[in-house]
């Protein structure tokens, strides 16, 4: 049973956006080709955020147009995903040092992201969901068998 909305609210994708899960966002090239980066992912009530670095491909793609879309499955249950279609609205350097920490905590377990540098100026995306596709859990029984089975 998949739903489509504009907001995040149901808790799956709240799960989803929160966890360790590695989001996948495509933006279009100058070209108009789509380009498409695994990325860190974190939201702030219905706000996507992404934290990339001044000059990177998908920056500089999104300052000269600003749709995106992520696709996000969940690491636990791969049959269970998230796409969202959207607008970046905001890039913002304030706070952005302290918000790639935030993310290594979470991804890397680690209290600060290794990659700080001096010359690397990092930036938050502000992502306004304007579309949400979202298939809750499911296959659970096949998953078991199939990790038991791995082991």
């Amino acid at each position: 049973m998949s739903r489509r909305t504009d907001k995040i609210t149901d808790e799956n994708i709240v799960r989803l956006l929160e966890g360790r899960n590695f989001a996948f966002l495509a933006t279009v090239r100058k070209d108009g080709s789509p380009q498409v980066t695994p990325t860190w992912i974190d939201r702030d009530n219905d706000t996507i955020l992404v934290n990339t670095a001044k000059g990177r491909v998908k920056q500089k793609n999104v300052s000269r147009d600003p749709r995106v879309s992520i696709s996000l499955v969940d690491d636990q249950n791969p049959y269970s995903m998230v796409t969202i279609s959207g607008k970046v609205t905001e890039q913002t350097s304030q706070g952005a040092d302290e918000h790639i920490d935030k993310l290594a905590r979470r991804y890397l377990n680690a209290d600060k992201y290794p990659g700080h540098s001096p010359d690397i100026k990092r930036v938050i995306l502000k992502i306004k969901p304007e579309k949400i596709f979202f298939v809750p859990p499911r296959y659970q029984q096949y998953l078991s068998k199939r990790n038991h089975n791995m082991g």
